[in-house]
């Protein structure tokens, strides 16, 4: 009998689970631009026990590519169960376990990054993960709760020991939040102290971000974040870097407002058009960062409130600024 495959064994390119960000419409376009992997918002696993609708609207699985739904909470019990549900509701491919998440509500509820702080429970919640559902469990985690405390070597060797399958490090303490400049030779000794795929994060800003990032960690893949937000075209850049391509240029701004009308479609469809008008008024201003003479549609994306407003607008730009 032929041994299964890793599910992650061609998978180069993550995009990274941002709350409030990487909902269905993202990361639909995301996936459709060369994202391999996508990973829901994080879901508290208690919200999911105790039967939480808006939770489970958030487990909505991308259809293209290997998609996960991540979960996070502090007992495994719970941990286990939420996971279960998470899976059953999804269908997704994975379960991924945040214990990275620098959030004072998270953090400060012995959530996310919190769990770094405590390596034993954290073991305990993988293996209690682990041993719940079918499908691969992974973890999202940080390289340590401060600079004093920069366990992420042992803490990924003893979650792989108990049934972690892949292991993304996000190269800053939970205290620098987003801040100062992502450690990428801890993430490469993380690579050289475990058997387990591992997935390198922060400061992905661009396609030769990615390409050194890859070289210096020597990772199996590398996660993007920040970098596509309103900009999923950075994704096939990278996967052209990647690959040794030349890398495509930017889309003119037309056509990248219609990736942007086609998120907000899609953020519709799933959603809803007032909730997907609320959210609109964020992202849709992402995708005029930088472009001269942007202000006046800015200002308008920040009313919205009925589908064809989204149209106007975009209609707008792509005839005044185009």
């Amino acid at each position: 009998m032929m041994a299964e495959k890793n599910l992650f064994a061609d998978a180069r390119i993550f995009l990274a689970p941002m709350a409030g960000v990487t909902d269905y419409a993202f990361r639909t376009v995301c996936a459709d631009f060369g994202a391999d992997v996508t990973v829901t918002e994080m879901v508290s696993s208690r919200a999911l026990c105790y039967g939480d609708k808006k939770s489970l609207s958030l487990l909505r699985r991308t259809e293209k590519g290997i998609c996960g739904a991540q979960i996070f909470g502090n007992d495994p019990e719970m941990m286990a169960k939420g996971a279960k549900i998470a899976l059953a509701h999804s269908g997704c491919d994975f379960i991924d376990i945040n214990m990275g998440c620098p959030v004072p509500k998270i953090a400060g509820n012995g959530d996310g990054s919190a769990l770094m702080k405590n390596p034993e429970l954290a073991a305990e919640i993988v293996a209690a993960v682990q041993g719940a559902v079918s499908v691969p469990v992974t973890v999202k985690c940080r390289t340590g709760w401060d600079k004093g405390s920069v366990n992420v070597v042992p803490f990924a060797k003893l979650l792989a020991e108990n049934g972690a399958s892949l292991i993304a490090v996000h190269g800053r303490t939970k205290t620098m939040q987003y801040g100062g400049t992502a450690d990428w030779d801890i993430i490469r000794e993380v690579k050289d102290a475990v058997s387990i795929p591992v997935v390198a994060n922060g400061d992905v800003f661009d396609a030769s971000c990615a390409v050194r990032c890859l070289a210096r960690t020597h990772a199996d893949a590398v996660m993007v974040g920040r970098a596509a937000f309103g900009n999923p075209f950075v994704l096939r850049q990278v996967a052209e870097a990647l690959a040794g391509k030349p890398i495509t240029p930017l889309p003119p701004l037309k056509a990248r407002m219609e990736i942007a009308l086609r998120q907000f479609e899609l953020a519709v469809a799933d959603k809803g058009e007032h909730i997907a008008c609320l959210e609109a008024r964020k992202y849709l201003a992402w995708y005029l960062r930088g472009v001269s003479h942007s202000g006046y549609y800015k200002t308008l994306i920040s009313q919205v409130s009925a589908a064809n407003d989204v149209e106007r607008i975009v209609r707008g730009v792509q005839n005044d600024l185009t």
